[in-house]
């Protein structure tokens, strides 16, 4: 995913055809010195920043960057409305927001990945700090009259320049610019509320630990990648597993051959932060229908969807339904199979499947029915030989080329730094973190995070992005590499496009650059990327077994693979489509004096839609998304009917996934120019004709081949 930072920061930040690189080019050695040098040639700009290291750091950069924005803002409000221009009023805001963006983007990343606890509980109270003052810029009257008096002479703009100032005058009137004082003061008042209760419930999630002890009996079928993690063995008989932990959860779910494990571990996953976070979901989410109310929305769902594509709850709301009703025959098919398979395992021909043994049939299918075992499919994914096989695809089919830079600054020992280069001019374009292993403290799933927003300085260089990938890859352990399952290839594949897509970034405003797009468009192109962890002529590059490089894996399990995933495909979607409609369900109907419980709605929502969640679970206070993509999850859905219409474009071209030209027409039509356009109008550039959802169909087992 890529993530977007809490509401209130967002404000802040938003006012704001080539041969393959070889292996060993890859590996050259480059200093940050010479790659910037190299930057300033172009005039450009690259920055690796120096990360705060104590509390007292933190706070000194978060009162130095709200001072900074300030007193630009000082400066927007003192100009004459006579000689207001769109620099010295729009751009001027952009850059403004663009540098305390950054330091907000900076701190929220420290909070999610620093190995000290005192410097994450710093960086969260920082960022909440941040987040409620930031609400209070766009009640600056004196740079709203300042901007409104240079909009209301309708100067003649660029499209781009143009598309800005519209952004900017519709982010006024969301924040309630048009309504009188009094009630203007009271949305004020209620979002700097909320933006605080946001980042104690995104905390919460991050200090979550959900420790569950078994032992080795009780996790009979769980892979030795598992349970030969480091600290997962606490005792002679006794192991230890984090349900807050991805890989160790899914691990757990998909393999352990005793329901009661997979029971025990599901209780936990659905515990997690409940006490602290379920109290907090039901003052956010009552906030939040509060001041869509007094904005003059329906439902904040409606407020926050009317700047995306779907633009209304109910086009989102309508799409998921369909999707719902259209996947209910296969999900039947899918379930009956998954229960005849627990009567047979269990002897019990009245067995019934409960919400902790799906991901575990699932899995067993692909091994019974498709002869896939994804444990052993980890043998042909050593994590820096998958990385280094991923890099090549992305160098080859963009025109770039990665090296590896020693970072000035570490958070954790393990820190990658690379320098991204367009393989044709040499020019620069950008750097990117890899934080790839779990550890205490850290943010608990597989995100990119901005760093430095790309952005055209006025008068000056343009400032090339720098983003970091952070992830919870199985660790390596003393008798073997990281070793990936076939899922995490899947992920890597998905999230390095969110790197793409702030590397090659061309747009002019940091409000536009890279994937600072509609929040349901975001998630397109990365998924479309995912397809080339499927296709065999990719894999044969990289994938081969650690201990015997010669061995690939043959067509014939590929083949398998794909029908496996295609067996199971609407129990995945449609728990996809769970999380879409609780959340927009959660964004219209918990309201004050509505006397409606967001576990209770959201737990039936769950059993609904796939299968009956545990008694006491509350999925909800874990579920990070809702405060990041508050009625935005939808989002994924709608953004992989995109992505199956864009892997189309590739699967009819000459190379297939390996298609250059493509890969190239895919860079400049929809990565590099990020926002600056409707993304309607790039796609349908990038496709050469209209949007069609008949790839997605097939995808999902809905259409014929």
């Amino acid at each position: 995913m890529k993530v977007i930072l809490p509401a209130a920061v967002a404000v802040a930040v938003l006012l704001a055809g080539c041969a393959p690189t070889s292996t060993r080019s890859t590996r050259a050695p480059l200093t940050l010195e010479e790659f910037s040098r190299r930057a300033r040639a172009f005039n450009l700009r690259v920055t690796a920043p120096a990360f705060e290291t104590t509390p007292a750091a933190v706070r000194a950069s978060l009162r130095q960057a709200m001072a900074d924005a300030n007193a630009a803002l000082d400066r927007i409000a003192a100009v004459r409305p006579e000689a207001a221009t769109f620099a010295n009023t729009v751009e001027a805001i952009d850059t403004a927001m663009f540098h305390a963006g950054n330091t907000a983007s900076r701190l929220y990343l420290i909070k999610e990945t620093s190995p000290n606890a005192a410097v994450r509980e710093a960086a969260a109270a920082a960022i909440k700090e941040f987040s409620e003052w930031s609400v209070g810029l766009e009640y600056r009257e004196d740079v709203y009259a300042v901007v409104k008096a240079f909009a209301d002479r309708r100067p003649a703009l660029e499209a781009v320049e143009q598309k800005l100032l519209d952004e900017l005058l519709r982010d006024y009137r969301r924040a309630g610019l048009a309504l009188p004082k009094a009630e203007r003061d009271e949305v004020e008042r209620l979002r700097k509320q909320l933006a605080g209760l946001v980042t104690d419930f995104s905390s919460n999630i991050t200090k979550a630990r959900g420790p569950v002890t078994f032992t080795r009996a009780e996790l009979a079928g769980v892979p030795d990648s598992i349970l030969g993690a480091p600290g997962v063995k606490t005792g002679d008989d006794e192991y230890t597993l984090l349900a807050n932990v991805t890989f160790q959860f899914i691990g757990v779910m998909e393999n352990a051959q005793l329901e009661a494990t997979r029971r025990r571990m599901q209780e936990v996953h659905g515990t997690l932060a409940r006490e602290d976070n379920v109290p907090l979901l039901k003052q956010i989410l009552e906030l939040r229908a509060t001041i869509a109310e007094k904005l003059g929305y329906p439902s904040w769902a409606d407020y926050q969807i009317e700047p995306k594509m779907a633009r209304t709850a109910a086009t989102a709301r309508q799409f998921l339904e369909e999707l719902k009703t259209g996947l209910q025959p296969k999900l039947d098919a899918e379930l009956a199979t998954f229960r005849a398979m627990k009567a047979r395992h269990t002897g019990d021909p009245g067995a019934v499947l409960h919400n902790w043994d799906w991901r575990y049939y699932a899995n067993e299918l692909k091994k019974e029915r498709f002869n896939v075992d994804a444990e052993q499919l980890r043998d042909f994914f050593p994590m820096q030989r998958t990385l280094d096989g991923m890099f090549a695809v992305y160098q080859r089919i963009f025109g770039c080329t990665f090296q590896r830079v020693e970072p000035p600054a570490k958070w954790v020992d393990d820190l990658q730094l690379w320098a991204v280069s367009d393989t044709r001019t040499g020019e620069p374009l950008g750097l990117f973190y890899l934080d790839l292993f779990p550890r205490e403290g850290k943010y608990n799933h597989f995100a990119v995070f901005s760093v430095v927003d790309g952005k055209q300085l006025p008068g000056g260089p343009y400032q090339r992005p720098t983003v970091a990938m952070v992830c919870n890859f199985p660790p390596p352990r003393p008798d073997q590499p990281s070793l990936l399952s076939h899922d995490d290839v899947v992920t890597l594949f998905h999230e390095f496009g969110h790197v793409m897509h702030s590397m090659v970034t061309r747009a002019r405003f940091a409000r536009f650059s890279g994937s600072n797009v509609e929040r349901d468009f975001v998630e397109a192109p990365s998924q479309m990327l995912e397809n080339w962890a499927w296709d065999k002529d990719i894999l044969d590059a990289f994938a081969a077994d650690w201990r015997d490089p010669q061995k690939k894996i043959p067509a014939a399990v590929l083949d398998q693979l794909r029908a496996a995933e295609l067996a199971t495909k609407a129990s995945w979607y449609r728990r996809q489509i769970s999380f879409g409609l609780l959340d927009l369900a959660l964004h219209t109907e918990v309201r004050p004096g509505a006397n409606v419980e967001p576990v209770e709605l959201s737990n039936r929502i769950l059993s609904d839609t796939l299968l009956p969640v545990l008694p006491g679970s509350a999925f909800v206070a874990y579920f990070g998304h809702l405060m990041h993509y508050d009625a935005g999850y939808y989002g994924y859905a709608w953004a992989d009917v995109i992505a199956a219409d864009l892997a189309s474009v590739f699967e009819a071209a000459p190379g297939r996934y390996n298609d250059v030209a493509t890969g190239l027409r895919l860079r400049e039509e929809i990565y590099a120019v990020g926002s600056t356009r409707d993304p309607r109008v790039s796609i349908e550039k990038f496709l050469g004709r209209p949007q069609s959802q008949q790839a997605f169909l097939k995808k999902v087992g809905l259409a014929a081949e």
